[in-house]
């Protein structure tokens, strides 16, 4: 081969060489994930096992939240609150009825559900705890149920300047005291309220219609089933005390007797109780009858401040004296427990059992005339509401009225509590306001 033809021959090579590089560079395409902004990868064309694919952290599950609640906020309960938003004379515990409310039924469409209509069946009800109220100024009566305190006016009857009230008969009666406009004599008007629709609340245009007791009424106590009023008057030299029935009118005179300073009780329908007014310098004295007046008995005597407050049987009795120190009286073994707190045993209540009493206890109580300081509004006291077991004589603190949120200094008088002891009412004699202390 000449030297001619072997150069030829050797730049042909090289020519099919070089074809052959730029065919396969020609044909690969690289390419870059969009927008990764990553050059070509030549290394990754030479990988004898292919090109790598980049590896990628395993997918998290999303998390379920279809069955998700938010953990229900804490309601706040509020145990001690004001319920009037007047002063009031006095005020009644009673069982009212009302509309249940319950949820709504769905309504079923057409076709759907019983072929035959369900017979219309009234709508359910239920009693529970209610108050009603007099007010101080005017004499109109209020009213609310006790776990939904909404205050309303049931009566337009207007008697001014109330100091004291009563209701019996389950709250369908009512006992106003009140000055004339003299300022010498008490009037005693008596008068029965209109009864309810059921769900007709919103009543407030009652006319309260009704007597008057004979005037110059000293005392008025209601008796335990609240049917029946005692209550005494002066008559000449001597105090007359009768009874009223308030289902009939009937009176029925069943006490007399030349001294005239009296505080009547009628714990049960066979008992009611007589105490002399009490001051600090005077011996004081308990005496009890049977509810026609004979069986006239001691209990208690010669207690300088004497006052005094029986249980429901009438097996025991709280008493205090001038000190304010409270003690528990047996009437069948005619013992007496003192029971360790400073107390009126006005500023109390026996629960329905006997067998437990709430007070109104002063955090302190300076040296004084008890109770005639007291009762004048010399003195006035910031309680705290104490729960004590008479078996075992164990008080335990229910509430500090100041410690609460809402809470104010509270001087407690006319406690009283519903038939389930579930709440506790009382009224604040720093300015007649009316309280329930929820229990349970």
């Amino acid at each position: 081969m000449s030297k001619r033809n072997f150069i030829l021959l050797i730049i042909i090579l090289v020519i099919i060489v070089i074809g052959v590089f730029w065919f396969l560079f020609a044909k690969q395409t690289p390419s870059t994930e969009e927008g990764t902004g990553e050059g070509i990868n030549f290394g990754s064309m030479f990988n004898p096992f292919g090109p790598t694919k980049p590896a990628t952290s395993p997918a998290t599950p999303p998390v379920d939240i279809s069955g998700y609640q938010p953990e229900p906020t804490s309601e706040i309960v509020i145990k001690l609150k004001k319920i009037s938003s007047i002063p009031i004379a006095g005020f009644a515990v009673f069982n009212k009825e009302r509309l249940k409310e319950i949820n709504p039924t769905p309504t079923l469409l057409e076709g759907e559900g019983a072929e035959t209509p369900a017979k219309p069946t009234p709508p359910p009800t239920e009693f529970m705890p209610a108050l009603r109220y007099v007010d101080r100024a005017t004499g109109n009566i209020y009213q609310t149920f006790a776990d939904k305190i909404e205050e309303r006016r049931f009566s337009t009857t207007v008697i001014p300047k109330v100091y004291e009230a009563f209701f019996g008969n389950k709250g369908e009666s009512v006992i106003m005291r009140y000055l004339k406009p003299d300022e010498r004599r008490i009037e005693t008007f008596v008068g029965n309220l209109p009864k309810e629709l059921l769900g007709g609340d919103t009543t407030e245009n009652n006319e309260i219609k009704g007597a008057f007791l004979p005037a110059d009424v000293k005392d008025v106590s209601l008796s335990s089933d609240g049917e029946n009023v005692f209550y005494l008057f002066n008559s000449e030299n001597n105090i007359i005390g009768a009874t009223l029935n308030l289902l009939t009118n009937k009176k029925t005179q069943i006490f007399d007797s030349p001294f005239t300073e009296w505080l009547s009780q009628w714990p049960n329908n066979k008992m009611i109780t007589l105490t002399t007014k009490p001051s600090s310098l005077v011996p004081g004295y308990m005496y009890t009858m049977n509810s026609g007046g004979q069986n006239f008995n001691q209990v208690l005597g010669k207690i300088n401040g004497l006052t005094t407050l029986t249980s429901p049987d009438g097996k025991l009795a709280l008493y205090g004296d001038n000190n304010l120190s409270l003690s528990l009286y047996h009437t069948d073994t005619k013992t007496i427990e003192p029971l360790g707190a400073r107390t009126l045993p006005e500023k109390c209540v026996w629960g329905k059992a006997g067998d437990t009493v709430y007070c109104a206890v002063p955090k302190s109580a300076g040296g004084g005339q008890y109770p005639d300081t007291w009762y004048q509004g010399e003195v006035s006291f910031d309680d705290q509401i104490w729960k004590i077991d008479i078996e075992t004589k164990n008080a335990t603190l229910v509430i500090d009225p100041v410690m609460i949120v809402g809470g104010e200094e509270i001087d407690g008088i006319k406690l009283a509590m519903d038939d389930g002891e579930n709440y506790l009412f009382f009224v604040n004699k720093k300015d007649s306001f009316l309280w329930e202390l929820a229990l349970k």
